[in-house]
């Protein structure tokens, strides 16, 4: 099947079919909707390695992203290829489990499949990382992150300021003994953000974070409950309890049915992220949202519009905030 077959059957040029499978932005309604019936009638798949030969194009971005078994990562994922295929761009996706050299090496193996862009997430990476992707003169995204000062590009928001926010919502409403259940610092400059902020907040009133009350874990519901029961064995318990994720938020949350620890009665837990599950929750999670699909909508046109030479803002704050459910009550008495 060749491409002069679609234009017969669609009764167009040739030009005019490669311009619907390659840029269906410059051609109009009624030619993209004859040439789109002739694929799909004829059963046409173009050819993507004949087509990168012939115009040193892939038409294909990548993400890397620390893991897919998080949904907030996977619905921004999702809404990245959703936009990118309505530009005409396909998606190659990579994780690396939190690990930079894992990160690192995933990164070539996208840039040696031609990729012409490159989301990422968060700002700590392998320092190779940046010089690899500007030897190949593709465009980089961070997301989930955001740093005006940054010589990348950035699409995200404030992981420091959106925690601290969430300590001083707790202290507001008289919580003094505050824990944490954090994600793993090393590697992950979005977990180290958060803890800088729960500890901004309380330092600004006169206490602090301890070590005792401070457990570092992966995002895991098992984790997540494992480091309640550490919090909670203390001699003198937190009245309220931040984590770093949901992930983490639901497995203290179990734990504390599974020991009959009143939620919120006794214990207030806040998460981070607003997965969908967590409104779903018996009591419903208190946490922060994270607009994940629209930083996934904003990478896949920054990567595009970087291809072809658009005017481009370099740094996008995105906005969080905090949703107020049922985990979170002032301190018993």
């Amino acid at each position: 099947m060749l491409l002069a077959d679609v234009a017969r059957h669609a009764g167009v040029s040739t030009a005019s079919v490669s311009r619907v499978l390659n840029a269906p932005e410059r051609v109009s309604d009624d030619v993209r909707r004859r040439v789109e019936r002739a694929v799909a009638e004829l059963g046409y798949i173009p050819s993507g390695a004949a087509r990168a030969l012939a115009s040193r194009e892939t038409r294909a971005m990548g993400a890397l992203v620390p893991t897919l078994n998080n949904a907030i990562f996977a619905s921004g994922i999702n809404s990245l290829q959703r936009r990118l295929g309505q530009l005409g761009y396909a998606l190659l996706v990579a994780s690396c489990e939190y690990d930079l050299d894992e990160e690192l090496q995933q990164a070539r193996t996208l840039l040696a499949h031609g990729v012409e862009g490159l989301m990422v997430v968060g700002s700590a990476h392998a320092p190779e990382l940046d010089r690899l992707v500007g030897q190949r003169g593709v465009p980089l995204v961070r997301c989930w992150t955001y740093d005006p000062d940054d010589e990348v590009a950035c699409i995200g928001f404030d992981n420091r300021a959106a925690a601290r926010g969430v300590a001083e919502y707790l202290l507001d409403l008289g919580h003094r003994r505050i824990g944490m259940i954090a994600g793993i610092r090393r590697g992950n400059d979005r977990a180290q953000a958060r803890v800088d902020g729960v500890r901004q907040a309380l330092a600004a009133r006169g206490l602090e974070l301890p070590a005792k009350r401070l457990v570092e874990s992966r995002y895991d519901v098992a984790e997540g409950r494992q480091a309640l029961r550490y919090l909670m064995a203390a001699p003198e318990r937190p009245t309220a309890v931040i984590c770093g994720n949901d992930v983490l938020a639901q497995g203290a949350l179990f734990e504390c049915q599974a020991e009959g620890l009143a939620v919120p009665g006794s214990l207030s837990i806040t998460g981070f992220d607003d997965l969908k599950i967590s409104a779903q929750l018996v009591p419903p999670l208190t946490t922060v949202r994270v607009p994940s699909a629209e930083m996934g909508e904003r990478a896949a046109d920054y990567l595009v519009e970087s291809r072809r030479g658009a005017p481009l803002v370099n740094h996008v704050e995105v906005e969080t905030s905090l949703v107020v459910r049922g985990t979170t009550a002032p301190p018993p008495a």
